[in-house]
């Protein structure tokens, strides 16, 4: 395996909705600053990006969009002044100084990280500053201004790669990112999410499966608020496997949204970092079978940024690196010293949310499961139920059979 490529520069930090917003940057601080001293970081090869440029941004975005988001940066009167729309102002998404240069080079790290992989430099690529996948071409969204998993995305296409599958695990469901590729039949568009019954954006439905001649490259699976590892693994295995082998991808995109778990406070998923961990482990999996191991991992959500997103991501970069940590190892305690002085809650202790640090989650969610074969039925199960019979015929799969 090539040196894995890591997308860091400091000046991504400035994507700093201010004040008190849930997308805070500590979240990559803490991050990295757990990844270190554990050794996670070692082999991987740094890049940075300038600025992505107009004419890249609108490979996804409009050009009207853009000159609003640069207008809006340069002259913002205040953090929630609406004047600009294009989703520009309020709570969600305020405007902020550095909104365009910094939300332009996160995307412009993603998509260097993409070019590396379709260029034959890397196998693997990670940008946890990434995965900002609620933009749409024309508005900003759910505290993303561009959508740097689609540009990412596009430029893997305009590298000459034939067929992408994008795997979004992320609690909400990846709709800026669906709505760009909808009608693409080159990018199918996997995405596990809570259901949009009780959870922004409110889309995400199985009966969502692209259109156009992009007809059945959309795969959406909304699992029941109170969802937990055993029972979000089952969805999982149950569907996105089946579904990437299909599409029969060259390069395989995620997002790693850590808000599934069970301490995030926008969310109502039960998931622990080791079900979140287990996930990787899948995904990586799949990556090895089935592009030859050329996969491009973005963060995402994760709104408990001190106790759940470091240890999840730092977990993602070892699981992207091929050196995956024993989920029972310590936290350091200079990290500890870091983060105590952040929080009123307790803090972990190791990497791991089970008792004894086993990162053993139940196995059921290993092997996936199908409601056909006898066992009571679940909520989870009526969700596996609908997914498989709305997407899997579309991509010349048996809804019914358990081989898929």
């Amino acid at each position: 395996m090539t040196a894995p490529v890591l997308v860091w520069d400091d000046r991504m930090l400035e994507y700093d909705l201010g004040g008190r917003h849930p997308l805070h940057p500590i979240r990559w601080q803490l991050t990295r600053r757990l990844a270190e001293p554990l050794g996670v970081l070692d082999g991987y090869r740094t890049i940075t990006a300038e600025p992505a440029t107009t004419e890249e941004l609108q490979r996804c975005h409009t050009a009207d969009y853009i000159s609003t988001v640069r207008a809006a940066s340069e002259f913002a009167r205040g953090p929630e002044d609406p004047r600009y729309g294009h989703g520009l102002g309020g709570p969600d998404n305020p405007i902020f100084p550095a909104m365009h240069d910094s939300a332009a080079r996160i995307a412009a790290g993603s998509m260097a990280a993409a070019r590396a992989i379709a260029r034959g430099e890397t196998d693997r690529a990670v940008n946890i500053f990434g995965g900002l996948h609620h933009a749409h071409a024309d508005h900003a969204s759910g505290f993303c201004v561009y959508n740097d998993a689609a540009l990412a995305i596009t430029a893997l296409l305009d590298e000459g790669v034939e067929r992408v599958a994008y795997v979004d695990v992320d609690v909400h469901h990846g709709d800026g990112v669906q709505s760009l590729f909808e009608d693409d039949p080159r990018v199918l568009t996997v995405s596990i999410h809570e259901s949009p019954m009780t959870l922004f954006p409110g889309t995400g439905w199985a009966t969502e499966t692209g259109r156009g001649p992009g007809h059945g490259t959309a795969v959406n699976i909304p699992v029941p608020a109170g969802t937990d590892d055993a029972a979000w693994l089952r969805a999982f295995h149950a569907v996105v496997p089946g579904a990437v082998r299909a599409f029969r991808p060259q390069v395989l995109v995620t997002q790693h949204g850590a808000d599934a778990h069970r301490d995030d406070p926008l969310a109502d998923l039960q998931l622990t970092v080791d079900g979140q961990r287990t996930a990787y482990l899948a995904l990586r999996d799949l990556a090895e079978e089935l592009t030859g191991g050329r996969w491009l991992a973005l963060g995402g959500g994760g709104y408990e940024v001190i106790r759940v997103v470091p240890r999840a991501w730092t977990h993602l970069l070892a699981v992207v690196a091929g050196r995956e940590l024993d989920p029972a190892t310590d936290i350091p305690a200079a990290w500890s010293d870091l983060a105590v002085d952040l929080t009123d809650r307790r803090l972990p202790t190791t990497m791991s949310d089970l008792d004894g640090g086993t990162g053993a989650v139940d196995g059921r969610g290993r092997v996936g499961y199908h409601p056909w074969q006898g066992a009571a039925e679940q909520p989870v199960d009526r969700a596996i139920r609908d997914v498989r019979a709305a997407a899997f015929p579309l991509l010349g799969l048996d809804p019914l059979d358990p081989r898929d």
